[in-house]
């Protein structure tokens, strides 16, 4: 019986002969790597000795040609779904393909016991053809197979990426309903102010001139706006239901395919967690011009879906402070109802009238603090919103990661050009692809600045609501005191407290407002004209064409 120092002396006996190993230095590194023949393999890799030659050593020992990492291997995605790939890659073999009565295995060790008792069991097929690899090169072949770039999990191959793609823009579906329901309220709040108006003013005349020839007018008028205020309600109800519904907004940052975005139960309500950083992600990225076009593809596959990410957390926060809006814009009714209850209550006298005051005042007291109430959760995600979008254009884009400054890349450029890894094998095809993947992520970043100037102008939005809140307040105050003057004591103060309640949400409004309006100036996506280049990538670049679109084209 041969022992195992022994046995892996006969493997890589071919260096003895070569000269390229002394039986002692052999038996040093068997000693240094361990009784495991995959970690002796790496050891010699990493001694010096080429790999063509250790690949030549366990080639002549098991007798079967060897294979290396390629991307033009490709295992049959049927034999890839159906077993278990990352036990095979931990187990150091892989089916490169299966027929009726014969399977041609990739494996490190084919002769070990264990490995051989594992794959007949697996595919069930007597008749073995072995091709022996290194464990990177089978781990690579294998992961290749899954659509993955070394070292990252299997959810960010580029159909788990789309997959978790797919649940965000049905997440984004989701707030845009959201919204729009949040819009029909609000309407429906304009509504029920304007049938409040008409009810007052049918109310007043009643009071002032009583029963006359005026009646029926005011008749007319009363019905109006309870119709209107009806319709309003039954506008603003579904919308108060949907208000309810909690969001939670999360700031977001792309990571640049350092760690993988993952979608734990998918279902009505999905999850979004992200992985730990992969080990190796960022050096592999910042090597981007040594990339092959699949490696490119698969990182800007991950780019595209942080990119998704942030839309929709962009979306969560401008659909809060709709939200917030909805609740100012129920505040501003509220206070239409407190100041009316108020004029009408200190106008006339104290009578069977002054119940109906006093219930307009308590019902505009309840709907200006629910709307306050719906504000506030609208206002830290406004605040956070906009120190998100702050924050992301201040980092690096995609445009540094693929079309660098000339100065990022001037010291570099020297040692290791930035030239595409062509090779004789690859058809056009392979880098048109790589072309058209690049395209839509840049794309997909315009989509995202664009985003980016919706949330700081919905923001402005926001500020203007509140603008509009505090002028209704402030022009509440300002009318009891130019109307009933100063000389209750009380009552001026009250009004005075109502002066100075409104001058701080005008204030507060142009906080949120000026700095939205400065940044929305510098993004001036509204033009006469667009200019869209058509790329043909089998074509030179000065020969494709251009498609310009006019604002006056049907």
């Amino acid at each position: 019986m041969y022992t195992c120092v022994q046995i892996m002396k006969r493997k890589f006996e071919r260096l003895l002969r070569r000269g390229l190993l002394t039986e002692d230095e052999l038996e040093t590194m068997i000693k240094e790597s361990g009784p495991d023949e995959t970690s002796l393999s790496e050891h010699l890799i990493k001694k010096g000795i080429h790999r063509h030659e250790v690949l030549f050593c366990l080639s002549e020992y098991y007798e079967c040609p060897f294979i290396e990492y390629d991307e033009g291997i490709t295992i049959s995605q049927k034999i890839v779904r159906s077993m278990d790939m990352e036990r095979l890659k931990k187990a150091f073999w892989v089916p490169l393909s299966i027929e009726s009565d014969r399977a041609q295995i990739i494996a490190c060790e084919p002769d070990n016991p264990a490995v051989l008792a594992d794959i007949r069991k697996t595919v069930r097929i007597d008749r073995l053809e072995f091709l022996v690899a290194l464990p990177g090169d089978l781990i690579r072949i294998v992961e290749n197979n899954q659509d993955l770039n070394p070292g990252f999990p299997p959810t960010s191959g580029r159909t788990p990426l789309a997959k978790v793609r797919t649940f965000l823009a049905g997440r984004r579906s989701g707030l845009s309903c959201y919204r729009t329901s949040l819009a029909k309220g609000r309407t429906g709040l304009a509504f029920l102010r304007t049938g409040i108006s008409f009810i007052a003013i049918a109310v007043v005349l009643f009071r002032i001139f009583g029963v006359g020839y005026l009646t029926f007018l005011e008749a007319a008028l009363l019905i109006t706006g309870i119709i209107m205020s009806a319709d309003g309600l039954l506008w603003y109800l579904p919308a108060r239901k949907t208000g309810k519904k909690l969001l939670r907004c999360t700031p977001t940052e792309p990571t640049w395919g350092t760690t993988v975005l993952q979608v734990l139960n998918p279902g009505n309500n999905p999850v979004f967690v992200r992985s730990e950083p992969v080990e190796g992600a960022a050096e592999l990225r910042a090597d981007w011009c040594g990339l092959s076009p699949v490696m490119r593809r698969r990182f800007l596959a991950s780019d595209r879906t942080d990119f998704a990410e942030e839309r929709t957390s962009l979306a969560c926060f401008r659909t809060v402070m709709a939200r917030a809006r909805t609740g100012l814009a129920f505040t501003r009714t509220g206070v239409a109802f407190i100041g009316l209850g108020i004029g009408l209550l200190r106008q006339f006298h104290t009578g069977p009238w002054s119940l109906f005051d006093l219930g307009m005042i308590a019902t505009g007291v309840a709907m200006a603090a629910e709307g306050f109430y719906w504000y506030l959760p609208g206002r830290r995600a406004g605040e956070e919103g906009f120190e998100s979008v702050r924050k992301t254009e201040k980092k690096s884009s995609i445009w540094d990661f693929v079309f660098p400054p000339a100065h990022k890349t001037a010291e570099k450029s020297e040692i290791h050009p930035c030239t595409p890894p062509v090779r004789p094998t690859h058809a056009p095809g392979v880098w048109a692809t790589t072309g058209l993947a690049l395209e839509r992520t840049v794309l997909a970043d315009r989509r995202n600045v664009m985003a980016r100037l919706r949330t700081v102008m919905a923001r402005s939005r926001t500020g203007l609501a509140f603008i509009r809140t505090g002028m209704s307040i402030f022009g509440v105050g300002t009318g009891l005191i130019v109307y009933f003057g100063t000389a209750n004591a009380a009552w001026t103060v009250f009004n005075t407290a109502l002066l100075l309640t409104g001058l701080a949400c005008i204030i507060d409004g142009l906080y949120w407002h000026l700095p939205a309006d400065r940044i929305r100036r510098q993004f001036p996506y509204c033009f006469g004209e667009m200019e869209i280049t058509v790329p043909a990538y089998g074509r030179p670049a000065r020969f494709w064409g251009k498609v310009i679109f006019n604002h006056d084209d049907n």
